[in-house]
């Protein structure tokens, strides 16, 4: 029974408890990578034409998008023609109706990713 007094009563090695936390630097490496894609709610817009998605700025520059951008819901993936537009709200990204024949309806929740 002292034995697991004895035990209980133990310094442990702080060195050794805090070695399983990663660096601050290794940290700050895995941010610098930023986020690659993004689950966001797709609208249909009547002012979109057909082959085209209106992309607020700031969420292109997030997931950086440039001139292309994939959606993809269900497994499948559209690669479409990226419009910046200041009207579009950033937790959402405009689509035209002909989506819907990929099997993407309106206010889908689709995974957001950039193309090259």
């Amino acid at each position: 029974m002292s034995s697991e007094g004895g035990e209980l009563g133990k310094k442990r090695d702080i060195k050794a408890l805090l070695s399983v936390i990663p660096p601050a630097e290794a940290l700050r490496k895995q941010k610098e990578g930023g986020v690659r894609e993004r689950r966001i709610k797709l609208r249909y817009g009547e002012s979109v034409k057909q082959g085209t998605l209106h992309i607020n700025p700031a969420l292109a520059k997030e997931l950086s998008i440039t001139d292309y951008a994939e959606v993809s819901v269900h497994g499948r993936r559209v690669r479409l023609k990226v419009v910046l537009d200041e009207g579009v709200p950033p937790s959402e990204i405009w689509g035209s109706s002909d989506l819907k024949s990929y099997g993407i309806a309106d206010n889908s929740i689709v995974t957001l990713r950039a193309s090259s």
